[in-house]
């Protein structure tokens, strides 16, 4: 029979944008959503539309008119607000009031809110929830304080409102004075993404990793950065570790600091050996994954609280080089030694030291990238996150309907677990009132090897 739930619950995300716009949230939210949709839940999505009419991404541009778009994606009704302008990260919503006074027709069990989100943030402080009120507070705003100071009374007031906060790693909520104000309703829940991708991937992903190979195998290793180009990415510090090791730098991902690192990396005599990719598509990605020595994950500051892409590379069997960001989940997401080398912030000397270290021991590399497919699998399923939000909201709206049932193991889970260890494994996944549900975790015949590998990743 599978996974399914009793009654459909229904629920409303409010995104900031939807993909193909690219973005940590905005991939979070689809995959979400369709876990969600997969298992029986009925599922919305309001966010503002990226692109304008002829399809042109104009996140970045401050006159930039979209349209009004609906459709439906895996089973998500997605609604693409049309916006009229763009400034200080606010976007001007025409036809906002309008499908929100819809919604309210059509009533929904759960408004769940992604922030920062300064434009669904504002609406729902002057509109009021019309439903309980879920936030996933996936950062604070690190660098915009004059701008948050402007709209922290209405963070405020909607915070208040909510029935539930949702931090995605338990080392976030300690420097975060809003979830530290909100403490009693934090609760933590680690993004998940859809992972048999990474840990399958398709024929098309093997060929293009073979060809990013046999191109680049005379330069050296592999390295590879997936994010947009924004302040806190510190791409900058990838560029300047470059220098100190051999190899290419594919960096994939467009906005607005782009030009200026690319300025940097033909000043530092680098330019030839970073490869500007602005998409890939996801055989093209999952390949380079496949292909790379290590994705290098630099950011500097909170804004980068988990870092999805860690999960992706991981699953992949990607070992991962991030910076130990204080009160961040990213270093908690691939751990240092075990997944992945963790150096400090902004030092590109110590970045370039970790990637050494990988180009030159092939043991290392090979013993971080089984931890890695392991922990990923583990900790980091789609699968495992619609259920537990599932549950989280049955507990808000208290009542069993929304409580996922199922008599299998979850098919994603399962799926993600076959190429890494062999057999059914099971485990405990979390309460679930008075019973526990079974999902897929660690061997029923547990090896040595595979309790080194369960060791790694604890």
């Amino acid at each position: 029979m599978g996974v399914g739930v009793s009654r459909s619950i229904r629920v409303c995300h409010l995104g900031k944008y939807y993909p193909p716009a690219p973005g940590g949230i905005e991939t979070h939210v689809r995959t979400l959503a369709r876990a969600q949709a997969a298992m029986g839940a009925d599922v919305q999505v309001v966010c503002t539309n990226h692109e304008n009419a002829v399809g042109k991404d104009v996140t970045w541009t401050r006159y930039g008119m979209t349209p009004t778009v609906e459709h439906e994606d895996e089973g998500v009704r997605v609604c693409r607000l049309g916006r009229s302008a763009h400034f200080a990260k606010l976007d001007v919503l025409p036809d906002i009031r309008r499908v929100f006074r819809r919604l309210k027709q059509r009533p929904v069990d759960v408004i769940h809110l992604h922030t920062p989100n300064p434009t669904m943030l504002l609406a729902v402080a002057a509109l009021r929830p019309w439903a309980p009120l879920v936030i996933t507070h996936h950062s604070d705003v690190v660098k915009q304080r004059k701008l948050y100071l402007a709209f922290a009374p209405f963070e405020r007031l909607v915070y208040d409102r909510a029935s539930r906060i949702i931090s995605n790693s338990a080392d976030y909520v300690g420097g975060s004075t809003r979830l530290l104000q909100q403490e009693g309703k934090v609760e933590t829940l680690p993004m998940g993404l859809d992972l048999k991708p990474f840990l399958s991937p398709s024929r098309a992903a093997l060929d293009h990793a073979e060809a990013l190979r046999a191109r680049y195998r005379s330069n050296g290793p592999i390295w590879l950065s997936v994010g947009r180009c924004v302040y806190y990415k510190g791409y900058d510090t990838a560029i300047r570790a470059l220098r100190h090791v051999p190899g290419t730098l594919i960096i994939v991902g467009q906005g607005p600091y782009k030009d200026h690192l690319r300025h940097l990396a033909d000043e530092l005599g680098v330019g030839d050996r970073v490869q500007w990719w602005g998409y890939a598509t996801t055989d093209e990605l999952v390949g380079t994954y496949h292909a790379a020595t290590a994705l290098w994950l630099p950011s500097n500051l909170r804004s980068e609280a988990f870092g999805l892409v860690q999960v992706e590379a991981m699953a992949s069997g990607c070992p991962v080089i991030n910076a130990a960001i204080p009160h961040s989940g990213v270093a908690w997401v691939s751990k240092h030694e075990k997944t992945g080398l963790t150096v400090p912030v902004n030092d590109h000397h110590a970045f370039a030291a970790a990637a050494g270290r990988l180009a030159a021991d092939p043991e290392l590399r090979q013993r971080l990238s089984e931890a890695a497919r392991y922990r990923a699998a583990d900790r980091f399923s789609d699968t495992r996150m619609a259920i537990r939000t599932l549950d989280l909201y049955a507990r808000v709206i208290d009542t069993p309907a929304a409580i996922p049932e199922f008599d299998a193991i979850p098919a994603g889970v399962s799926a993600a677990w076959s190429d890494v260890l062999p057999g059914k494994p099971e485990f405990t996944l979390w309460p679930h009132g008075k019973k526990r549900v079974q999902v897929s975790a660690a061997p029923a015949n547990d090896t040595g090897r595979e309790r080194e590998l369960a060791a790694a990743v604890s």
